[in-house]
């Protein structure tokens, strides 16, 4: 029994393409949707202004990112148990490594750059797919 699938988005349609072909899957097999974004390094920046202090983060811009697209999957699956998450590394690494943390029974990925000369060279989903110790579904998001 599918009880965890995990998916990792950036802010690009096809990362929100598969992000919604998981959580079709995941409504259709009763689990829960865990959407991953990865950031390369922890990098901070505060800034002041007066007595204010903004912090920026890339940890919180990939949350951001999760969020919107956990946002729009709630708003189309408001039935989907839902949970959202920034992980350090490149992204084929976080995922399997959020994959593994979490037991997921399954990761989806789309299938962005697994056509011509950058198939060749490797893909997200080629490495997640090479790498996982769960069950990887590679969800056609390229359009022609």
């Amino acid at each position: 029994m599918t009880t965890r699938i995990v998916t990792g988005v950036d802010a690009s349609e096809t990362a929100a393409e598969a992000a919604r072909t998981a959580a079709r899957l995941a409504l259709s097999l009763g689990a829960e949707l865990h959407v991953l974004s990865a950031y390369g390094k922890l990098e901070v920046e505060r800034l002041k202004a007066g007595s204010d202090e903004f912090v920026y983060s890339s940890e919180g811009d990939a949350l951001s990112v999760a969020n919107e697209v956990t946002d729009a999957l709630r708003m189309e699956f408001p039935d989907l148990k839902l949970h959202t998450a920034a992980a350090v590394g490149q992204p084929a690494e976080a995922i399997v490594r959020a994959a593994d943390e979490l037991d997921a029974d399954l990761i989806v990925v789309g299938n962005k750059r697994m056509q011509g000369l950058s198939r060749v060279l490797g893909s997200i989903a080629n490495e997640i797919a090479h790498k996982a110790h769960c069950d990887v579904y590679i969800a056609h998001t390229h359009r022609r």
